[in-house]
């Protein structure tokens, strides 16, 4: 593949390449040093579609995300998983 970098070399196969996967990874990593602190493998697939999420919408505007979250918000039951989460603590 044709490069304006002499002695680049480009990966694909038939224009499929791996890039968006390793920005996405990467924004996962970036995800989970500043403001996650620690990924459980528990919920990493909460943290996957958070981040999908994110990368889905990222040249959304602030306001029209929080739209959509506030709409999903209201259209969902509690979750099973986090209900009683806070209490999970305290000992009878």
């Amino acid at each position: 593949m044709a490069s304006g970098k002499p002695g680049a070399v480009h990966y694909s196969q038939d224009g499929a390449c791996t890039d968006g996967a390793e920005a996405f990874f990467s924004r996962i990593r970036r995800g989970e040093i500043g403001h996650h602190h620690h990924i459980s493998g528990l919920y990493l697939h909460r943290y996957a579609n958070e981040a999908a999420f994110r990368e889905d919408r990222r040249r959304t505007s602030n306001g029209e995300q929080f739209r959509i979250v506030v709409g999903l918000v209201t259209k969902t039951d509690p979750s099973v998983d986090f209900c009683g989460y806070w209490q999970r603590a305290h000992s009878a």
